[in-house]
């Protein structure tokens, strides 16, 4: 009688134990699953995924790619979705997403990455360069946003010597449409930007170079305005300059001799009276003849920067005026002519009632009066002298290649 009292009490133990098991069973924790990163503007990004289990919340954790796992910034939420804000533009980060349940908590699900957008150029003339996002990363490298390109031109206009670096923004889904040879039609929110500088050291780049100027031109609202940034000394910053400004430098050329430069920084009235043509503000270099080299012209229909033309070989070319195998003297001073004079020396120019001149390379030469005044173009580019030397604005010493192709070609008349 005790050995079956004894073997049903052990088998009640033994069936209570199974009892409390069952009872006390946790469901593991599901990992989140179908991870989308459905929007990842410059500063945000907002992620979304599926659960399958009930009641939970979420952890996430992210970084700057590569960051260690622990030492994230870490964000919870309640839903199967969530923004992350104040993130770097034009950045990769990693992000893990954990399940949160009434007992215990998942895995982490694998690492889901992803890119914030750059920021967008802003079609503004505020106070800081940086601010209009023109450039990425560090802005003395001048490294063009995503959303600009560079262009370059057969005949650049002199300015002492300088270098320059030509940008394009377009507004986003819109595009240059051609017109004809010169400016094609650029669509409201254009921002062309053309920074000048100069090497340390013309003979060796990795010198570092000095930062003079960035010129902006902004089409809003149908009309174009201009603003000058007036680079600082630690080439860190560059601020709105409207009154103009003068900047001594030194700098040691090809030759290995050193120029002294004061740089001048042209007002808002000087850009107006260079980029006014019957009192309307418009771009003086893009012209499409002047873009018409180095497959360029091609390059911008495929990356559907320019549209409305199908075939770069119907616009014409202006001639590069240092290229004395393809081109004659008369080309070649014409061309020079175009670029440094013709802004201000044209019908609505402004010393269109000042002068009879037109240096338009398209005006016959017998209807520019550049013979009549031959020997007067020869004074007035032969030695700086302000006030009187021409270019009358942008320049501060004399072309010296310039005025020996002036020079001949005034002999050859």
């Amino acid at each position: 009688m005790k050995k079956v009292i004894f073997t049903l009490l052990f088998a009640f133990t033994l069936v209570s134990c199974f009892n409390d098991l069952d009872d006390d069973f946790i469901t593991q924790c599901t990992v989140p699953t179908n991870i989308q990163i459905s929007d990842t503007p410059h500063e945000s990004a907002i992620i979304s995924w599926e659960d399958s289990n009930t009641s939970a919340t979420y952890n996430l954790e992210y970084g700057i790619s590569g960051f260690m796992l622990g030492l994230g910034e870490v964000v919870q939420v309640t839903e199967t979705t969530a923004t992350l804000v104040n993130l770097e533009a034009n950045t990769t980060y990693q992000v893990y997403i954990q399940s949160i349940c009434s007992d215990n908590v998942s895995m982490q699900t694998e690492v889901v990455t992803f890119t914030t957008a750059a920021p967008a150029v802003i079609p503004q003339l505020l106070n800081n360069l940086s601010d209009l996002n023109i450039f990425s990363g560090t802005l003395e490298d001048l490294t063009p946003s995503i959303y600009a390109f560079e262009y370059d031109l057969t005949t650049p206009l002199f300015t002492d010597y300088s270098h320059k670096q030509r940008l394009i923004a377009l507004p986003s889904g819109e595009t240059m449409q051609y017109v004809d040879n010169g400016l094609p039609a650029f669509p409201d929110n254009t921002v062309i930007a053309k920074t000048f500088y100069y090497f340390n050291d013309e003979r060796d780049e990795t010198l570092g170079k000095r930062i003079m100027e960035t010129r902006v031109l902004i089409k809003q609202s149908g009309a174009w305005v201009t603003g000058n940034y007036k680079w600082n000394a630690a080439q860190t910053e560059a601020t709105l300059d409207t009154d103009g400004s003068v900047v001594a430098y030194s700098y040691v050329d090809n030759s290995g001799d050193t120029k002294n430069l004061n740089y001048q920084i042209p007002s808002n009235t000087d850009c107006f009276q260079c980029h006014s043509n019957n009192e309307q503000i418009l771009p003086l270099g893009p012209k499409l003849r002047s873009m018409h080299f180095n497959n360029q012209l091609q390059d911008f229909i495929d990356n559907n920067y320019l549209s409305n033309l199908t075939d770069p070989s119907i616009v014409s070319v202006l001639p590069d005026w240092t290229n004395r195998d393809d081109y004659s003297l008369m080309e070649r001073t014409r061309a020079y002519f175009d670029v440094n004079c013709a802004h201000c020396h044209q019908p609505g120019g402004t010393c269109d009632l000042l002068s009879s001149l037109d240096f338009r390379y398209e005006t016959p030469f017998d209807n520019t009066d550049i013979y009549t005044f031959r020997y007067t173009i020869l004074a007035r580019t032969q030695n700086y002298l302000n006030g009187y030397s021409m270019p009358y604005i942008g320049t501060t010493i004399i072309h010296d290649e310039g005025y020996d192709l002036i020079e001949q070609f005034v002999d050859s008349l």
